[in-house]
C-alpha cells in the first residue's frame, strides 16, 4: 500500500511538472491570441482587393509562424468601431481622409500603419460610351458618406462636369457645387450599391473596390478615372499607441512585400496601383 501510494505521488508531480512546462512554451502574442508557439493576429476587411491582397500577406506571416484570421465585412461602416472595440488587431480597407473623418466624428484615433495601395474612382454608365453624350438633366450617383463624396464630386469637376467652390475641399457636398452646366441630377446612395443602381442612373461615380467586386475594371469599363496623385492611399490601420508592436510591424512589412507588389500589379492590371 505504502508502495502504491509513493508511485501515485511521484505520478502526481510528474504531472504538475509536465503542465507547467507546458504552460511556459506558450508565448503570448502582444495582439491577438497565441496558440503554443504560434500568434495569431485578427484583421478586417472588404472583400476586393483588400481581402485578396491580405492573403498573399498571410501565407508570408505564415512562414513565420504567425496565424492572420481575415475577417471579412460588406458593410465598411462598421470596421473602424470594431478595431476601436478591440474586436480586431487591425484593419486593411479604407483610405486616409475616410480613417481621418471617422476619428473626428467619433472621437477615437486610429493611426495608418502602413500605405499599401491607390484603388482609383471612377466613372461607369451602362447608357453612354463617353462623357460627351451626357444628355442634360443627367442623373448622376455619388457615394452617401462625407469623404468619399467629396472624392466623387472632385471627379466630376475633374472630367468638366462641374465646378466647385474653391474652399471645397475633400469633404465637398453637393451644396459646394458652384456651376453645373448640364443640370446634373445628382443621388448620394452608399457606396456599396452604386454598382447595382448603374440600371437607374446615366452615370455613378464608384470606388475602386466596389467596382471589382462588380466586376468592373477601372481602367478598361470607365469613361473617366482618377489620376495617380489621388491622396486616397488605401492603409493598414491600428489602434494609437500600436505604432511599435512587433507583431503589427510585421504584418505591415508584409503586405508592403515584393511579393505582395508583384500580386497587385499582376492581378489587378492597373485597377489597384502598390504605392510602395
Amino acid at each position: 500500500m505504502k508502495k502504491f501510494r509513493k508511485l501515485a505521488l511521484i505520478g502526481l508531480v510528474v504531472c504538475l511538472f509536465a503542465t507547467v512546462i507546458a504552460g511556459c512554451g506558450q508565448k503570448p502574442a502582444e495582439n491577438g491570441q497565441a496558440e503554443g508557439d504560434k500568434q495569431k493576429l485578427v484583421v478586417g476587411v472588404t472583400p476586393v482587393p483588400h481581402g485578396e491582397i491580405l492573403e498573399v500577406a498571410k501565407e508570408i506571416l505564415a512562414k513565420e509562424n504567425i496565424e492572420v484570421e481575415i475577417k471579412e465585412f460588406t458593410d465598411y461602416p462598421i470596421v473602424n468601431p470594431a478595431l476601436a472595440d478591440k474586436q480586431l488587431d487591425a484593419n486593411y480597407f479604407q483610405h486616409i481622409p475616410y480613417m481621418e473623418d471617422y476619428n473626428a466624428k467619433s472621437d477615437t484615433k486610429l493611426v495608418a500603419l502602413a500605405k499599401v495601395h491607390i484603388e482609383p474612382m471612377a466613372i461607369y454608365s451602362k447608357k453612354i460610351t463617353d462623357l460627351k453624350d451626357l444628355p442634360n438633366g443627367a442623373k448622376v450617383a455619388v457615394p452617401n458618406d462625407a469623404t468619399n463624396e467629396g472624392r466623387a464630386l472632385l471627379l466630376l469637376e475633374s472630367a468638366g462636369l462641374i465646378t466647385l467652390k474653391k474652399d471645397a475641399g475633400l469633404e465637398a457636398t453637393v451644396s459646394d457645387i458652384e456651376s453645373n452646366p448640364k443640370n446634373l441630377k445628382i443621388t448620394e446612395l452608399d457606396a456599396a450599391q452604386l454598382p447595382n443602381a448603374l440600371n437607374d442612373v446615366d452615370i455613378a461615380a464608384i470606388n475602386g473596390n466596389f467596382a471589382l467586386d462588380a466586376g468592373l475594371n477601372p481602367v478598361k469599363d470607365s469613361l473617366f478615372i482618377e489620376d495617380s496623385n489621388s491622396p486616397y492611399v488605401n492603409i493598414l490601420a491600428v489602434r494609437a499607441g500600436d505604432e511599435n508592436n512587433e507583431l503589427l510591424k510585421k504584418l505591415a512589412a508584409a503586405l508592403t512585400s515584393p511579393e505582395v507588389k508583384k500580386f497587385i500589379e499582376d492581378t489587378y492590371q492597373g485597377a489597384v496601383v502598390p504605392v510602395f
